[in-house]
């Protein structure tokens, strides 16, 4: 198994702990907005093993990091059975969602439409990003999140950031 690998194996079995034998539960819309309004939602992207930690504002806005890179105009919102989150102004927003399943404390994000695991986190209570993003101009989110046909709602996912 290669080194990044090994990580990744470490990571999803230190987040784990014992819940390891327990049955994911794959949480509709509403249970997503019932777990991460309000709280940061942080964890490790399952291709590269960067870091993510996000504040998920009630106002809309995703407030962190991505990949040791600070969030200067991310969104979040949910649909009926995934969380979507988008960056950048309409005309060149990027979008990304992911349906989501929870065993106990590990929640995983799974890359909507492919069902490829796209990171594995946890919620933890509050704003847990240190303060990223307090010296920032705040921004506004417009709720749309797809300017594609078909948008990101209806499971059309747009370029990788």
């Amino acid at each position: 198994m290669q080194p990044r690998g090994l990580a990744w194996l470490a990571l999803v079995t230190a987040l784990f702990g014992g819940a390891a034998a327990s049955a994911a539960e794959r949480l509709d819309g509403e249970a997503i907005k019932r777990a991460f309004e309000g709280n940061t939602v942080a964890g490790r992207y399952s291709g590269t093993n960067q870091p993510f930690s996000e504040y998920h504002h009630p106002d809309g806005r995703a407030i962190g990091h991505n990949r040791g890179l600070p969030n200067r105009d991310a969104c979040w919102t949910t649909t009926d059975d995934a969380v979507c989150y988008y960056y950048g102004p309409q005309e060149t927003r990027r979008t990304y969602c992911f349906t989501v399943e929870r065993s106990e404390r590990l929640y995983v994000l799974r890359s909507r439409p492919s069902g490829r695991i796209n990171g594995v986190a946890t919620v933890e209570p509050g704003d847990a990003t240190g303060g990223i993003g307090a010296d920032m101009p705040a921004w506004t989110c417009d709720g749309l999140i797809s300017r594609a046909p078909g948008g990101a709602a209806s499971g059309r996912q747009l370029a990788m950031r």
